[in-house]
């Protein structure tokens, strides 16, 4: 069953656990004018996603379907979406619509370069291209500029079972998520840490996010660019060469 969170005034975390791996899987949703859906989930969940959906708002009304990267969780029930919801497009970046999103989905995405905004009523949303964080080439973030939220996908994942909504520290809790998928034979290289690493976090950093909505554990409420500053130097001491990695 859904665990659903007002997050920030209209913006909604809609959170299912899945116990056999010990991990949360969140989607946001912001009920505006033009309602938009962060992150669709797996198409297996699609039932209980529609459901939890339609505790907020009527799911044929979604206007807007984003995610940072091609994944199950991320958009692996994009389609299934489009067909519930017969005026919804998908939103992201042109190199994601380039090299997934256009073959993969059944109706064209709705291209943001770094200089567009998307404005769905009271609340306006920028996408940002973040290369390679949390993963892949065609990764992004969606930032709200008026609740500040930044949809922030496997950035501060947190294993387990997580309060919704944060104002405590997370990063113990990201530290040993990190080291713990690095240790795993599986999971290694989960997140990448490369030279853009620091760099990108900071650019995430100076836009001042007031909430870090994860897909993954806990929302973090407060100073959201402190917590992404030192989340660059976390990753660089778990996932890189503490000697010659570049921040």
């Amino acid at each position: 069953m859904a665990e659903i969170t007002e997050i920030a005034p209209e913006v909604y975390r809609i959170c299912f656990y899945l116990p056999q791996i010990d991990l949360q899987f969140s989607q946001f949703l912001i009920k505006d004018d033009e309602p938009v859906l962060f992150h669709t989930l797996m198409r297996g969940m699609f039932p209980q996603t529609r459901e939890a959906v339609a505790k907020i708002i009527p799911p044929e009304k979604l206007r807007w379907i984003s995610f940072s990267h091609f994944e199950a969780d991320e958009c692996g029930a994009l389609n299934e979406w489009l067909v519930a919801a017969p005026n919804a497009e998908a939103v992201c970046s042109p190199l994601a619509a380039l090299v997934n999103i256009n073959d993969f989905a059944t109706r064209p995405a709705r291209q943001l370069t770094p200089k567009d905004t998307l404005s769905i009523g009271r609340y306006k949303l920028r996408y940002i291209n973040t290369p390679q964080l949390p993963h892949g080439w065609d990764a992004g973030v969606m930032f709200e500029e008026t609740t500040k939220t930044l949809f922030c996908s496997d950035v501060l994942h947190q294993q387990g079972v997580c309060d919704a909504l944060t104002t405590s520290d997370v990063l113990g809790r990201v530290r040993k998520t990190l080291a713990d998928y690095n240790a795993n034979e599986l999971l290694a290289g989960y997140q990448p840490y490369t030279a853009q690493t620091g760099r990108t976090l900071e650019r995430l950093a100076e836009l001042g996010p007031a909430r870090l909505a994860t897909m993954h554990g806990s929302v973090f409420e407060g100073n959201g660019a402190a917590v992404l500053r030192d989340l660059a130097v976390v990753m660089r001491e778990v996932l890189g060469d503490g000697a010659t990695a570049q921040a």
